[in-house]
């Protein structure tokens, strides 16, 4: 696998990294014990709990390429936001005392 677009300038400020990075791409996108629609679902959460639109786009673009459709699609950004949202929720409980 290529270096996604979004790092490909790593190649002209350290091209040895570059490689290196593109290894653990390849590694995490070959195939494997997850199918590839999975693989890819499974990224398209992940890229869009930190925040990287750029990579939402691109991989749900993949997906549907895929065959994935886009309720598919949705109900794994609902996935998503419900593993993330409670992480926050929960945090958020530390702002008032403990009831017993």
């Amino acid at each position: 696998m290529a270096l996604p677009p979004f790092l490909r300038a790593l190649e002209g400020y350290d091209s040895t990294f570059a490689q290196e990075i593109e290894k653990i791409a390849s590694l995490s996108f070959q195939e494997n014990s997850l199918d590839e629609r999975t693989r890819t679902l499974i990224a398209l959460a992940l890229d869009t709990v930190l925040g990287a639109s750029e990579g939402v786009a691109s991989l749900a673009s993949q997906a549907r390429r895929l065959g994935i459709s886009d309720q598919e699609i949705a109900d794994t950004l609902r996935l998503a936001y419900f593993t993330s949202g409670c992480s926050v929720l929960k945090t958020s409980f530390a702002a008032f005392d403990k009831k017993e």
